[in-house]
Order: C-alpha cells, then structure tokens, then sequence
C-alpha cells in the first residue's frame, strides 16, 4: 500500500481526487475447496476461464462475471476463500505454473500477494495497454503500477472504521465518539448495559491490524508526514516512535474490558456476527466487508460506519484509507487473452461503479451515475481535508512486516509480550530484504 511517488519521498495524505488505496503449504491447500486447489486451464483444465478471489470480492465479481457473459461466449469457473488460505495457496500455484487465469492481488508492496511483489517476480500480465489505465490518478500509480507497468485492477478507495449497531447505540443511549476519551466513554456506558462495546476476531490474522491501523494516523502521520521515509533511510523505527502510542490504546481498549472474551479465539465471522445481532455496538473494520454486516443482520440499515477516534481534537482527526484487494492476469496463463479482455470489461465506468458500489468503496474514477455509499459521507470531509493517509502496510519494503503485525498483535492479546516487544518484533521483520 504506497503513496506520494515511486521514490517514496515520504507519506502523502490524499484528498477524495487523490485518495490513495482508498489487506504449511499442504495444510493449506487440504482446507481450500475444489475448485481452489484445481489446476487452472495453464496446466490442462476445464476450458473454462477461472477466478479465484478473497470472500469479499464474491459479490462484485460474480455480479460481474454474469454480466460479462451476456455479450461474451467465455464460460468461467469462480472460487472465494479466506485471505489467509488465498495468499499462501496462489502464491504457490504462481511459482508453480498452475494459477488460476485471473486471482486476487493486492495493491502496492508489503504481502505475498502484493503486485509489486507478483511483479518484481514476473508473475504477472501487463494491463498498461487497456484504456481504463490511463485514467488512474498519478497519487495511485504505486499502487496499481510496478516500473511504469499497470499490473493491478482495483475499483477504487476504502477506509477503515468503526462499523457500529446504530440500534445497540441509541438503546445505550449514546452517539458515535468523535475523540478518544469519548470512545472510552462510550464504551464504558455499552458495557455497563451489557452490551460488548467493541467485536474483535483476532483469529483471522488479517483482523489484527485494523484497530492498529485505525489508531496510526493520529499517533505518526498527523505530526510527522515523513515516517515512512525515514524509517527507509534507517532515521526511524516502529519502536519508539507513535506506533507505541497506538499499539498502547489497543491495549487499553482490553485492559477495560472493551473487547469480547478471548479474541484470539474469535473469527472475523463471529466477530461480524456479534455485531449484526447486537450482541456487540461496533468492530474497527475496512468499508468493503460493510456489505457482509449488512448481509448477516436482519435490518441491514440498523448498520453504519464512523471513523475511528484515535486523538482528542475531533476537528483535527486523521484516518487510514486506501486502494481496495484487486485482480491480476497470471502472466503464464494460456487464456490471457480472455483474461485480460474481462478485465478490460472491468475497467468501463459502469462496471468501476458496479463494483466499488458493491464494497463501500469510492471509485478511482467518477462521473455523474457515480454514487457513494452514504455509510462512507462521514469519511468524505477529512478526506478532502488531506487527513487520510494508505494503509500502513502499502509501504513495507517486503512481506515479512505484515505477518509480524498479526503475530505481535496476536501475542500481545495473550499478555505474551508488551508494546516494546511487539513493535521490535516488526523492526526485525521490516530489515529483512525482499
């Protein structure tokens, strides 16, 4: 998840037209379904163009797919798993030559599945010749481009915040927090009512790091833009600098008894489950899995989203937000040609709008059919204040970094280490070479 240039001068905030981004081998392979662990047509398959993508890309994409195939003979076989269980499993078939055709990809640099990673390895198709590509804002190129190549087709910008219970709130008799003693406060009245104040699954890694996320902006960006920068020139380090400001307000969000029991033991599906049924107010969560709240609640519109209060000057907040989980070509595809003509179809207006439509995202592109989903309206004005910064992890140098912060996140839940621990822990990840 990059931003600024490709020099990476140092951490840019982004305004709503230069929104940035806005995340055992065998064992795996054994829990996948089928279909995901299936040769693709590269390696003797179906015949039929194939797709492998995260959950939360199921809806866009199948929606996309059915469309496509009105004025198109292609047939498709379509597969979704966990984030988790796709990064370690494509990653392999893309070193092996068994991928499927088209698979999820991540934007910027900082994960197995990362564009800049797939690409530096060759693993990719180039997509720079596709008309859509030339309309991507140059703040999004780090995301989106590899070496002045497109590699990476994403609809769009999403944010991290708290989607809450608008129900649970108003029976709690409280507001969405603007500041963080307010968000204690609140929470301490939901919890008093009996009510979770804040869902996390923290067994599904890729959870972890939201509310780290959330907190970021405030404790490192808003006083020093230049963080990322420095800490690539070696001036900088996850240890001592704001990080341990946020790492420390996560902890105390468990030491009051803010989360529920045992959120190393809780999955993202629970997690989104307590929050649906009212068992729990809220869950610091990236806009694009909003659609899955809304899908697991009997009254979808008793759910909203809020920004995250990680300071206490409400007027000055700062947020994450970034290029949303996108697709690539596998560069060794025998149908690359239907491969890359369905990602063309991908790039039309409509079908941009279609598909951030569907995630809570905001386009990359807009035009008057444009319409953003109103949970995001409180997002948009510290967007266009340039208080919004990427996703952290866009900007790790390799993909050691990213499974650190689960860990140290996951260790520092268990009380098997402290704040100090847990960010040196990511200062060893973040020196090792790509």
């Amino acid at each position: 998840m990059t931003t600024g240039s490709h020099s990476r001068p140092g951490r840019s905030t982004v305004g709503r037209r230069g929104f940035l981004r806005i995340g055992g081998g065998v064992a795996a392979l054994a829990a996948l379904p089928p279909a995901l662990t299936a040769c693709s047509d590269s390696s003797g398959g179906s015949g039929k163009l194939r797709i492998v993508g995260v959950a939360d890309q199921q809806k866009p994409i199948e929606e996309l797919v059915a469309l496509y195939r009105k004025s198109h003979t292609d047939e498709f076989s379509t597969s979704f798993a966990p984030t988790d269980q796709v990064q370690t499993v494509v990653r392999t078939q893309l070193s092996g030559g068994n991928a499927p055709d088209v698979h999820v990809l991540y934007p910027g640099s900082g994960s197995a599945m990362s564009m800049v990673e797939l690409a530096k390895a060759g693993l990719l198709a180039d997509l720079s010749e596709q008309a859509w590509t030339k309309e991507v804002p140059a703040s999004f190129h780090p995301a989106y481009r590899h070496k002045d190549k497109t590699y990476l087709y994403s609809a769009g910008s999403s944010v991290i915040g708290a989607i809450h219970n608008k129900k649970v709130f108003a029976e709690a008799g409280v507001e969405p927090p603007r500041t963080w003693s307010q968000l204690l406060d609140v929470c301490a009245k939901l919890k008093a009512k009996g009510v979770i104040p804040i869902a996390l699954g923290a067994q599904t890694p890729w959870v972890t790091q939201l509310i780290t996320y959330a907190l970021v902006p405030n404790a490192v960006y808003a006083k020093n833009p230049d963080f990322d920068a420095e800490m690539a020139a070696g001036r900088a380090h996850f240890r001592g600098s704001g990080w341990a400001d946020a790492m420390g307000k996560y902890q105390e969000l468990q030491r009051r008894g803010f989360f529920n029991d045992n959120p190393n033991g809780t999955t993202y599906e629970q997690q989104t489950s307590m929050v649906a049924s009212g068992k729990a107010a809220m869950a610091v969560q990236v806009s694009a899995v909003l659609a899955n709240f809304r899908q697991a609640s009997r009254s979808p519109d008793d759910l909203g989203m809020f920004p995250f209060p990680g300071g206490e000057d409400a007027a000055n907040l700062w947020i994450p937000a970034g290029i949303v989980v996108g697709l690539g070509v596998c560069a060794r595809s025998k149908k690359a040609a239907g491969a890359k003509a369905f990602i063309e179809f991908l790039g039309k207006q409509e079908n941009v709008n279609r598909w951030a439509q569907s995630v809570a995202a905001i386009p990359f592109k807009r035009d008057a059919s444009t319409r953003i989903d109103p949970a995001l309206n409180d997002f948009l004005p510290v967007i266009d204040d340039n208080r919004a910064v990427p996703f952290m992890d866009q900007s790790w140098p390799n993909a050691e970094v990213q499974p650190a912060h689960f860990a140290s996140v996951q260790n520092l839940l268990a009380g098997k280490t402290d704040v100090d621990g847990a960010l040196g822990q990511m200062d060893k990840a973040y020196g090792k070479k790509s």
